[in-house]
């Protein structure tokens, strides 16, 4: 019994009734864009709501972050929809199934602690570009169908009135925090312009509008695809990119509710569970899914910070859709679109603006490109891709310019190069031309004790330098090599001819001057 309070987080103290109202205003927010995603991917508006509870309920439960909030996303549906296009719903299941069991091997193989490798600049981009992305979502809001099927931006009087709840939501939202913070401001607001349209009668958008939600519990049923290798040729790319794009943003998501609630999450439990979650809506009719930004700051900012907030979400989302659609149908979008904006202008990193001045030229570069590349692509695990390679390269540039090497000859008339900084790939050709072997005395030190050889690019250039001494005749001394750059030289040597003169093992002199 200790185990499953543990596994719910009972150990901690939680505010019960600020869990259970931020679960509420989550499991609304959820609907409209479940909605929303399964009609992107081409799929029934149930196929999304089955997903966003099933992720919602799994991770919640098994994953490394409470308060983090998963289901079905954009980021996913823009990967199978063509999939489901050509192929229909029963090959995304597959495919979902599959993602979800790669999710779960990165998470045994330890593979979260990789978003280390992601810069802040790039963070920075990822989450303005999202921003940008939920806000810009929201004004399809704004848009009508005209007689001619064709959509269109509303005008008169409709405009003033949606316009007129929207505002009133964000602004109930920005200013009841002020007064109180007994209550989410966000499920306040929706009540309140709830209340206001149904009792003046107000006519707008609803949730029913986009789609009905109406349905049962989600039918379990193992895709219905050929058991061949072809299927599984042809599910398999879509799955490696579902599960790549999951597991990046849920790891962002998860960095970024850990700089909010100055918490630590377990990224290789989270990839664990956001694979085992996908595992399950495959199999229960779902279209997969990963983290939600947007309502993971939805639920902390309405005070939510353990596991009972996410699954409270889950669960009012499934009764919402068993046994109170009728009701839920009648929700204005004015009120979730109000909702979605305060969370877009959240979300923004306003800080990264006044950094542009203070920044490095390339971290700016970097954050601009993400954004831009999150924006218009929506292919988040793209963009997050993109920064990492530019600053990667950025990063192996200025080390390729750090290579220094002090020279002086001793009284014995022995020749001493100190080399400072790293000799990898970048800095091979500063490094060669740091050398005067046609000048140089008979005999030559390099001192390594400041420099590391780093790969094989490294060895190599070593190896050519040695080659140029010894046709001169000239003796070659190496010192103080690291432990590891020995290492290096010996794996090398069982593939390449290490050239390197003095020790009769490894030829590698290692007296200290």
């Amino acid at each position: 019994m200790k185990k499953i309070f543990n596994l719910f987080d009972f150990k901690q103290k939680v505010n019960y009734r600020t869990e259970i109202l931020a679960g509420l205003t989550v499991a609304l927010a959820l609907i409209p864009e479940a909605v929303a995603f399964a009609i992107i991917a081409g799929l029934s508006p149930l196929t999304g709501l089955y997903a966003a509870f099933m992720m919602g309920l799994v991770t919640s439960i098994l994953g490394g972050r409470p308060g983090m909030i998963s289901g079905a996303t954009g980021a996913v549906a823009v990967v199978i929809v063509a999939l489901a296009v050509s192929h229909g719903p029963e090959y995304v299941f597959a495919t979902v199934v599959l993602a979800g069991l790669i999710q779960v091997l990165a998470g045994v193989l330890r593979l979260g602690k990789l978003i280390r490798l992601v810069p802040h600049s790039v963070i920075f981009g990822f989450v303005n570009g999202l921003a940008i992305i939920i806000f810009t979502s929201q004004l399809d809001q704004f848009k009508t169908v005209n007689e001619a099927g064709e959509l269109v931006w509303m005008t008169g009087e409709p405009l003033y009135i949606l316009l007129a709840l929207v505002l009133t939501t964000m602004l109930i939202i920005w200013g009841l925090p002020k007064l109180t913070k007994v209550f989410p401001s966000s499920l306040a607001a929706i009540l309140v312009i709830f209340g206001v349209v149904a009792f003046l009668g107000i006519d707008t958008k609803t949730v029913g509008d986009i789609a009905s939600i109406q349905g049962g519990f989600p039918p379990f049923h193992i895709p219905m695809v050929p058991f061949t290798w072809e299927t599984f040729a042809l599910i398999l790319p879509y799955a490696a990119i579902m599960a790549g794009v999951g597991l990046i943003e849920s790891l962002l998501t998860l960095n970024i509710l850990d700089e909010i609630t100055e918490t630590r999450g377990r990224g290789n439990k989270e990839c664990v569970a956001q694979g085992t979650a996908n595992v399950l809506s495959g199999f229960f009719s779902g279209m997969g899914g990963c983290a939600m930004l947007g309502q993971s700051l939805i639920n902390v900012s309405s005070g939510a910070r353990a596991r009972l907030s996410g699954i409270v979400a889950a669960v009012m989302l499934l009764v919402f859709i068993m046994f109170a659609a009728d009701l839920i149908e009648l929700l204005p979008m004015a009120a979730l679109t109000g909702v979605m904006i305060m969370v877009a202008i959240g979300t923004f990193e306003w800080a990264s603006l006044r950094t542009f001045r203070r920044m490095p030229k390339s971290d700016v570069l970097v954050m601009v490109l993400v954004t831009l590349v999150t924006i218009f692509l929506h292919n988040l695990a793209l963009a997050v891709l993109v920064g990492v390679i530019i600053s990667a390269l950025v990063f192996a540039w200025d080390n390729a310019k750090r290579i220094r090497a002090r020279k002086y000859v001793d009284d014995k008339g022995v020749k001493h190069y100190e080399i400072y900084g790293p000799l990898f790939f970048g800095s091979v050709t500063a490094f060669n031309e740091k050398f005067d072997v046609l000048n140089d005395p008979e005999e030559v030190i390099i001192d390594f004790s400041e420099s590391r050889i780093v790969d094989m690019s490294g060895i190599e250039a070593v190896n050519k330098l040695t080659e140029r001494y010894l046709k001169q005749g000239k003796k070659l001394h190496l010192r103080h090599l690291s432990r590891d750059c020995r290492n290096l030289l010996q794996n090398a040597d069982e593939i390449i001819e290490v050239n390197i003169l003095e020790d009769p093992t490894w030829k590698v002199a290692t007296d200290k001057a």
